[in-house]
């Protein structure tokens, strides 16, 4: 089976990085309009405040928001299910740096638990049918870490991180080969020693691909139907039980059960990312 490393937890390195980067896309030269009303003793308290039901994804980056200045304290965990009017944590410290910074805060938090929450959906109904939800590098540039983070405290699974990651043979590499063995073959000559995966079609294109003992399918674009009978051929084969098979393709909510009945290891979906819609989260100043 193929395994790749799951990001339910981000260093901290990583993420005070990461927000100084968006800091200085919002404040290359300060909050001018902030600087010019409160002065720097002035401090507050503020609490973030769910507006709406959502999957909480985001315990780990609130702390390092709001800078040395400021003090947070949270009252959730990553992955706990919030009503309307919950109150995530209040920050205390710095009026400055907490208004200054919550616009870059709020945006970040909003977009993970959209993510988070909508994987959330798809994970409870796949479940009981021992299907993986797994995301896709279909993320915002330079937010893929953080998004890949939301899925996984929602409880889908993470896919390759990134193409240094595992080899994924798709229909325009096969093109550019010639053919599915000629692609598996040159990949192999490269010798990366990765988990080799490829993206298929149709039956001939998995006849060809089993006498190469390829570690994974990805079944694109198939109906229920023709899954089921592809998952036959790949089980049936030699060490078959130990082929990773995913689907993908037009697989949503309204859809899914069919393909979850089908016998397949996981179903890739782009939309957990790139169709995710940001949860409503309020900063209000209470002193």
């Amino acid at each position: 089976m193929i395994e790749y490393p799951q990001h339910s937890q981000l260093s901290d390195e990583y993420i005070i990085g990461k927000i100084a980067d968006f800091l200085a896309e919002d404040l290359p030269e300060g909050d001018k309009t902030t600087e010019g009303i409160i002065t720097e003793s002035v401090t507050i308290s503020a609490e973030f405040q769910a507006e709406e039901e959502l999957v909480f994804a985001g315990e780990e980056i609130i702390p390092h928001c709001c800078g040395e200045n400021c003090q947070t304290t949270l009252n959730h965990n990553d992955g706990d299910i919030l009503s309307i009017g919950d109150v995530i944590g209040v920050v205390m410290g710095s009026g400055r740096e907490i208004l200054s910074r919550e616009r870059v805060m709020l945006n970040l938090i909003q977009r993970l638990c959209g993510i988070a929450t909508f994987t959330r959906k798809y994970a409870e109904m796949a479940n009981p049918f021992n299907v993986k939800i797994l995301d896709t590098r279909k993320t915002t540039p330079g937010l893929r870490l953080f998004e890949k983070y939301a899925v996984a405290i929602g409880g889908g699974f993470n896919h390759r991180l990134n193409l240094s990651d595992g080899i994924l043979i798709k229909d325009n590499h096969i093109i550019a080969a010639g053919s599915v063995t000629k692609a598996i073959e040159s990949v192999r000559k490269a010798g990366a020693g990765l988990p080799l995966e490829i993206e298929v079609d149709n039956t001939n294109q998995i006849r060809e691909a089993l006498k190469t003992n390829v570690d994974g399918f990805l079944l694109d674009n198939m109906n229920p139907q023709t899954i089921k009978e592809s998952v036959s051929l790949i089980r049936a084969s030699e060490n078959g039980n130990d082929i990773f098979i995913e689907a993908s393709g037009g697989i949503t909510l309204e859809n899914i059960r069919p393909y979850l009945e089908t016998g397949i290891d996981a179903i890739s979906i782009g939309a957990l990312t790139h169709q995710a819609v940001s949860k409503d989260i309020r900063l209000n100043f209470v002193t």
